[in-house]
C-alpha cells in the first residue's frame, strides 16, 4: 500500500478491526511515519443476466429492487419488506455460482416470493413481466391465483375488523328455547 501523503511503498500495520463489510486497517508509513487507514472489501463476482432477446447486461440490485417497488407502491406491506426480498433473491442468484442467470429465472424468483407477500402487487408484477397479451391472459392469472388460495383465508396485509373468535360467535345461530 503507497503512502497517500509521500507515495512511499511500505508501510505497516498498527490496528486491524472487522467491520460490517470488510476489514479495517489502521496503517503507518516507514518513511514519513504519518498514520491512514485502509478498508478491504470482498469484491463481488460479476453475475450476467441473459436478457429474453439474448442480450447480456451485469446484475443491478437497484434496478430489481425499483421493479419490485413499482409493483408494491401503495401496498400495505411491512417496513423493510422490499428490501428483504431483494436481498432474499440476490442472496440465492449468488448461491448458484453462476456466472449468468436468465432474466426469467430472476422473474420467476420474483413472482414466487410476490405471490406470498402481496397478491396485488404480485399481478402488478406479472402484468409487466409476463407481458400479458390481452384480458383474458390476465384473468387466467387471476384465476390461478385465486385458486391457488386456500378457501377462508383473506388478505394478510389487512386486519380483520372483527377478532375471529367474535366472529365465530355472531355467525352461530342463535337458538331461543321455548318455555
Amino acid at each position: 500500500m503507497n503512502c497517500p501523503y509521500c507515495g512511499h511503498i511500505d508501510s505497516k500495520v498498527i490496528d486491524s478491526r472487522d467491520t460490517f463489510d470488510g476489514i479495517r486497517r489502521r496503517r503507518q508509513c516507514l518513511a514519513c511515519s504519518k498514520r491512514f487507514t485502509t478498508y478491504e472489501r470482498l469484491q463481488p463476482v460479476s453475475i450476467f443476466v441473459i436478457k429474453k432477446d439474448r442480450r447480456r447486461e451485469e446484475f443491478n440490485k437497484e434496478k430489481l429492487l425499483s421493479g419490485i417497488r413499482k409493483a408494491c407502491e401503495k401496498r400495505p406491506l411491512p417496513t423493510g419488506a422490499i428490501d428483504r426480498l431483494v436481498d432474499d433473491i440476490e442472496s440465492e442468484i449468488e448461491g448458484l455460482n453462476k456466472a449468468e442467470i436468465s432474466s426469467v429465472a430472476i422473474g420467476d424468483m420474483v413472482m414466487k416470493r410476490l405471490k406470498n407477500l402481496d397478491y396485488i402487487a404480485y399481478i402488478r408484477f406479472a402484468s409487466v413481466y409476463r407481458d400479458f397479451t390481452d384480458i383474458t391472459a390476465l384473468k387466467r392469472e387471476i384465476d390461478n391465483l385465486v385458486s391457488d388460495e386456500p378457501a377462508g383465508i383473506t388478505s394478510t396485509s389487512q386486519l380483520p375488523l372483527i377478532p375471529e373468535a367474535e366472529l365465530e360467535t355472531r355467525i352461530k345461530p342463535r337458538h331461543r328455547s321455548r318455555k
